[in-house]
């Protein structure tokens, strides 16, 4: 048996906090400038877990390779013209979204 230590937990209970939304209902969000896109590549579990602890370092790694940053108008255009689903969770005040293409 293994032991189950704070950043497990953290991590499990933001893995629950995840949802599936249409991004037609983030929209005051990204009016706000508070939605933040996360590469499909990247597990949005990670990054949520990542920014709630500030790792400054690691962030900035991942915007710097261009796998988080604003959601920019062009990509919200799509995302709002072809009544997108995506995966969302929240780490305040950001809202942390993510294509749900070749998600499950």
């Amino acid at each position: 048996m293994t032991a189950t230590g704070p950043q497990e937990i953290y991590r499990a209970k933001v893995n629950l906090e995840t949802a599936r939304i249409a991004w037609k209902e983030l929209q005051r969000f990204f009016a706000g400038g508070t939605a933040i896109h996360v590469s499909d590549d990247l597990d949005l579990v990670e990054v949520a877990f990542q920014m709630s602890e500030d790792n400054a370092a690691q962030i900035q790694r991942w915007m710097v390779a261009g796998k988080l940053g604003k959601v920019t108008d062009e990509q919200a255009d799509v995302w709002f013209g072809t009544d997108s689903l995506v995966w969302v969770v929240v780490v305040s005040p950001w809202v942390l979204v993510q294509s749900s293409v070749n998600q499950q």
